[in-house]
């Protein structure tokens, strides 16, 4: 079984059988190598335990059972499991698409680095002055795409979990989007996940159960997300007092955002969902509407009906 084969049909793949290339990073669960023979696809392999087989198996069919429309709009907007990597019965790790271009840049130093949401969250600085910052209209656009892909995900029936400013990416050409990397740590409400999730300082969700997070504290964490961009602010909690970046937001958007940063402070299991966050920074505007009036009466002319008790007859022309 070939990696292009696997990640085609989602069928597990050697290790044996891959070509491996460079490596191109290593994080807290393991190494990343790019394939010398399929340049737009990437390993990674895990090092921190051994990973759930069966959840690890659930993301790749997902994904294999989306409608072809939603299986490319996963494929554009996130690294996604495409299939597993064993040996000799076990799983080691998994083939993912690599990240588009578009979401790095180059540093003063000449080092390629992924554009992560933190550089949203922050006024820019001469350290990654080459990173083009976006205009209060594209700030808005990049809040509404992390807000409709987490509400696709919450439609599928799963919750991402370490929602970061590491794991999120964003670029502004050809038009501002968003990326998803680490989706491994993603999983179906109620299931494990494919390996143990750390949680983020200043990220957490501070009333979610430890080590379980839940669609709830994803919304959470979705409301930390929205209110930071709009923001520029990488700190920001939704109880504390927030002010948007001058021209992102109408005043009727910025009421209505207020009001969900206020009810995803709340008590758990009240957090704003994804449909609530995309309403309210639409641009749709409300129209006031005038309450009915009664219709006037007007008088009646008796003559004007036709009374049988008045015509019993009927004239006809030649």
């Amino acid at each position: 079984m070939t990696a292009r084969t696997g990640t085609a049909t989602g069928v597990d793949v050697e290790r044996r059988s891959l070509r491996l290339g460079a490596q191109l990073t290593s994080g807290g669960q393991g190494h990343i190598h790019e394939l010398s023979d399929a340049p737009g696809l990437i390993y990674k392999e895990f090092y921190n335990g051994r990973p759930d087989p069966h959840a690890l198996d659930a993301l790749v069919k997902l994904r294999q059972r989306l409608p072809a429309a939603d299986r490319a709009a996963l494929d554009a907007q996130a690294a996604w499991p495409l299939c597993r990597v064993t040996e000799g019965g076990t799983v080691l790790g998994f083939l993912m698409n690599r990240v588009p271009a578009a979401f790095a840049w180059q540093s003063l130093g000449g080092k390629t680095m992924m554009a992560e949401v933190q550089y949203l969250l922050r006024p820019a600085k001469p350290a990654y002055q080459a990173l083009p910052q976006p205009t209060p209209e594209q700030r808005l656009e990049l809040a509404r795409a992390y807000v409709a892909l987490f509400g696709r995900l919450h439609d599928w029936g799963l919750v991402f979990g370490d929602v970061s400013h590491a794991n999120l990416l964003w670029t502004l050409h050809p038009l501002p989007a968003v990326h998803l990397i680490d989706c491994d740590g993603a999983r179906r409400i109620g299931s494990n996940p494919v390996l143990p999730q750390a949680h983020t300082p200043d990220w957490d969700d501070p009333l979610a159960p430890a080590g379980h997070p839940t669609l709830d504290s994803d919304r959470y964490k979705a409301a930390l997300l929205a209110g930071r961009i709009l923001a520029c602010d990488p700190y920001l909690r939704p109880e504390d007092p927030w002010h948007p970046v001058p021209g992102t937001l109408n005043e009727t958007q910025r009421t209505a955002v207020e009001r969900l940063l206020r009810q995803a402070a709340g008590p758990y299991g009240a957090r704003p969902d994804m449909r609530q966050w995309a309403s309210a920074l639409s641009d749709r505007r409300t129209i006031p509407l005038r309450p009915p009036t009664p219709r006037r009466s007007l008088p009646v002319d008796a003559d004007m009906l036709d009374v049988p008790s008045a015509r019993r007859t009927i004239q006809l022309g030649p």
